[in-house]
């Protein structure tokens, strides 16, 4: 059965470079990549692939790893396009093996509308990844808007990364443990997941799903915390002036994938909440890289019929950005 990770991450020399350069654009987090991790992150070629094939990932769906471009300004407008030119040629190096999400200058917002269309029309990407707030704009502010409309217009989804929280929100809630402690803290133990899926909630309630009804988002880790507390969010029906109740938006316009935590309990969750037919497979490489056929092993092992193992393996994917059953005809079911 094929195997599509569409959350794997790169990270340019380039990009690299620009952070620890350009006065604002490092949040804190670039610590995050040492040693090998960084290695990883910056290749695109055969060690890339190898690793693919021991855990057992037949395509990569690579895309820039947090915090994106968000911090550079009009810096970031040339540096997004040599990024995704750059994952381009790594597809078209190895088009079975790699697929591209585009990163856009999202503090520029109509050239980030245009990068988009750019990248899908031109470079064949399948869509973006979004890094949450610019400054203290949330993803429901109107910078954003010509994102979100270019991507309900061509039809592909964006996926929200998280990004570290404000420095005020980390200095009052995740500080005091040591730097060690609190940077893991206000990233990838809890904050990260907080501030991630309270934008997408901010769409929501920011009426951008009632704009644009076909706009499909992406949550990892499990849905960011959302997914856990649908019982509780759905009471904003009381107050809300929404077009829909709360739910139909989370059933409609969410996509949810595992960013490498590889629990058949979460799972079993996530189909209770959207059904397997929104639920992606991915890996968070290279953070979440084990060894061991890790992550085959883990679609072999569960609970799931063989129609839904290879919806969550490939087909919902391939459904969502158009490469789907329906275009490929019925032969595209199985791969050896």
């Amino acid at each position: 059965m094929k195997i599509i990770a569409i959350e794997e991450h790169v990270l340019p020399n380039e990009v690299k470079q620009a952070w620890t350069t350009i006065p604002g654009a490092d949040d804190g987090t670039l610590g995050l990549n040492p040693g090998v991790i960084g290695e990883r992150l910056a290749n695109l070629g055969e060690e890339r692939l190898a690793l693919m094939d021991e855990t057992g990932v037949d395509v990569q769906v690579l895309s820039l790893t947090a915090p994106g471009l968000n911090h550079l300004g009009h810096h970031g407008i040339d540096l997004a396009r040599r990024t995704n030119d750059l994952l381009a040629e790594a597809v078209a190096a190895n088009p079975s093996r790699f697929q591209a999400m585009a990163v856009l200058p999202s503090a520029e917002p109509d050239a980030a509308a245009l990068e988009l269309r750019r990248s899908v029309e031109e470079l064949g990407c399948k869509g973006a990844v979004l890094f949450g707030r610019v400054g203290d704009k949330n993803l429901d502010n109107a910078i954003f808007e010509p994102t979100f409309a270019g991507a309900a217009e061509l039809n592909v989804p964006l996926l929200i990364h998280p990004q570290i929280p404000r420095t005020s929100v980390r200095d009052s809630y995740y500080a005091g443990f040591g730097a060690p402690v609190d940077l893991a803290l206000s990233t990838f133990a809890l904050g990260w997941h907080f501030e991630a899926g309270i934008q997408f909630v901010r769409l929501i309630l920011g009426g951008v799903f009632d704009r644009y009804p076909k706009l499909q988002l992406i949550l990892g880790h499990w849905g960011e915390l959302v997914l856990f507390y649908l019982e509780r969010l759905v009471m904003l029906d009381r107050v809300s002036k929404l077009q829909r109740p709360f739910l139909d938006y989370i059933r409609g316009n969410l996509y949810l994938t595992a960013s490498g935590m590889f629990s058949p309990t979460y799972l079993r969750q996530a189909v209770d909440a959207v059904g397997i037919d929104r639920i992606l497979f991915s890996t968070d490489y290279p953070y979440q890289y084990r060894p061991g056929g890790d992550a085959r092993r883990f679609v072999a092992g569960l609970e799931l019929d063989d129609a839904g193992k290879s919806k969550l393996a490939f087909q919902n994917w391939e459904r969502l950005t158009g490469d789907g059953l329906e275009d490929r005809g019925p032969a595209a079911s199985v791969h050896p």
